[in-house]
């Protein structure tokens, strides 16, 4: 569920984020970085975060992360309740003013930022302003990891097939499942399996899983039947709206089937974490 952003009003300096316009990245890693932990992240894979700054710090990387952070404003955003997303907003943009990039383990949560805060203010040409800087030193984490870092990962896992999923706004919006294949690619035990129902949506979309629960189950079921069919033994993804909704499915099914999170996969298959398996 995402909203296109509209004409911004006649004294916006910016209409619209450039979608499509190739992005450039910095000839050098930086040596400090933000970390967005989203709201899902931090209730219930803090794990996850925890992996994900293991990760950045293995690169050199100096992680920061500002206690005030909460929400990107996505539910709020999507639901309709465009002045309460704007509040959220807002509080996340004062968190993040230095120049550090901004690094977020979710693509829909670093869609919000890069492309839909736009819309939130396009009739506040300053805050604005603010917006379109943020917005360019905004990188999902794969992403980052594999353009910014240029990772090279070694894989010590015995093998294993994993099927990958990507948030269906993160394909869209932030090209997660291109890294993430290319992530999966460099380990060389890891055989990564195509599934049906691969671009097609989880369900969860936020406060849709709660307005349409029907609509919602029926699509987690198609997903989950899909995953088990591919023959993964794992399931990787690397937004954690999908993975709660995902691993609540298997879980009712009674299903020892589990998706985690992609910066937790990749440390624990390249070392950083014990079983490596």
């Amino acid at each position: 569920m995402s909203h296109l952003p509209a004409a911004a009003a006649p004294n916006a300096t910016r209409v619209a984020p450039p979608l499509e316009a190739p992005r450039r990245y910095p000839a050098q890693k930086p040596s400090d970085v933000y970390l967005f932990g989203t709201c899902v992240l931090d209730l219930f894979f803090p794990e996850a975060g925890m992996d994900a700054i293991r990760l950045l710090e293995r690169e050199g990387i100096k992680v920061h992360f500002p206690q005030g952070q909460s929400c990107c404003g996505q539910p709020a955003y999507t639901s309709g309740y465009t002045a309460e997303a704007r509040e959220v907003a807002r509080a996340q943009l004062a968190l993040f003013g230095g120049d550090w990039p901004l690094v977020v383990p979710s693509g829909s949560c670093a869609g919000m930022f890069r492309h839909h805060y736009y819309e939130l203010f396009k009739d506040e040409p300053e805050t604005l302003r603010q917006v379109e800087a943020l917005a360019e030193r905004t990188y999902e984490l794969a992403e980052f990891l594999l353009e910014v870092c240029r990772i090279e990962l070694q894989d010590s896992g015995a093998p294993v097939k994993v099927a990958l999923h990507t948030s269906c706004s993160a394909r869209r919006e932030m090209n997660t499942h291109l890294h993430g294949r290319t992530l999966l690619a460099q380990l060389g035990q890891v055989e990564r399996v195509d599934h049906d129902h691969e671009s097609e949506c989880c369900g969860f979309g936020g406060a849709f899983s709660v307005r349409m629960p029907d609509i919602s189950g029926a699509m987690v079921r198609d997903k989950t039947a899909a995953l088990k069919g591919s023959g993964a033994a794992e399931v990787v993804s690397a937004d954690c709206g999908c993975l709660l909704n995902i691993n609540g499915a298997f879980e009712k099914q009674r299903d020892e089937l589990r998706g985690e999170h992609l910066a937790s996969f990749l440390l624990r298959r390249t070392g950083g974490k014990e079983g490596g398996k």
